[in-house]
């Protein structure tokens, strides 16, 4: 009885427990469970998922499917980069940095505090859609609009509530941005993106099911040495009455003919 190991004694069963067949069970550690699961600490946005994650992620309709939406948002950008340039009455310059698929859940959740998200209404559509302003973008487009100085940063002050007049001139930058939206989607079809309510808290913000697929936009938008970043949320849902013309390669291509 002496030879038997105990289990006040692990370091006497070896590597491997032998199971009932013989054959040893093999103990996975955290970055063999992290990769099985397809969760890395290093992943970047757009790397490739695998894993259960990707089992997860498949019923996810990749934007790439959907090529009218990038000539859409293409036409945002250059449209945007004028109406901003009109706004502030400075040097604006919009570049587009990604268009991804997501989960809605997943979006709320990674969405840094604090910001502003503005719920609009898709008229035509019949669903919502969500424009979130990051933090920096906001005291730039506040600062810009009040007067402030070139060159000089724009001041930040956290962890308080945005103020009435910062709420106000928010907006008016969100109807310049759902406006250009109308226009962009007009040479594929006649789109309303009438703005609804302004909000802070992200569980107020929920326009979908947490796994509800969405397409996410993201903006950068540059005022010489100020900026920051503009992110625009459209679930499949709403995109759904015009999948067929988003499914063009071309504006105008007719489908089911040779």
């Amino acid at each position: 009885m002496a030879d038997t190991p105990t289990e006040a004694d692990p370091s006497a069963w070896g590597d491997s427990v032998a199971v009932g067949s013989g054959a040893p069970e093999r103990v996975l550690n955290q970055e063999e469970i992290d990769s099985l699961l397809g969760f890395e600490l290093n992943d970047e946005e757009g790397a490739e998922r695998t894993g259960v994650r990707a089992i997860i992620n498949s019923a996810l309709v990749s934007y790439e499917r959907l090529p009218m939406l990038e000539i859409v948002f293409d036409r945002l950008v250059r449209l945007l980069t004028t109406s901003l340039r009109n706004f502030t009455s400075d040097n604006v310059e919009v570049s587009l940095d990604n268009i991804s698929s997501i989960r809605f859940g997943d979006y709320l959740n990674s969405i840094p505090m604090p910001a502003i998200l503005a719920v609009f209404r898709c008229e035509e559509l019949d669903n919502y859609g969500l424009l979130t302003v990051d933090s920096n973008l906001i005291y730039s487009v506040v600062d810009v609009l009040l007067g402030g100085r070139r060159g000089a940063a724009a001041m930040r002050i956290e962890g308080r509530p945005y103020t009435t007049i910062e709420r106000m001139l928010v907006q008016r930058m969100v109807e310049v941005v759902l406006n250009d939206c109308r226009a962009a989607f007009e040479p594929l079809t006649k789109v309303s993106f009438d703005l609804e309510r302004l909000e802070t808290n992200p569980r107020f913000a929920a326009i979908g099911r947490p796994a509800n697929a969405a397409i996410l936009v993201k903006l950068r938008i540059d005022m010489e040495d100020r900026g920051g970043r503009v992110e625009l949320l459209l679930p499949y849902a709403t995109l759904e009455p015009i999948r067929k013309m988003l499914l063009q390669q071309f504006m105008g291509e007719k489908f089911g003919r040779d």
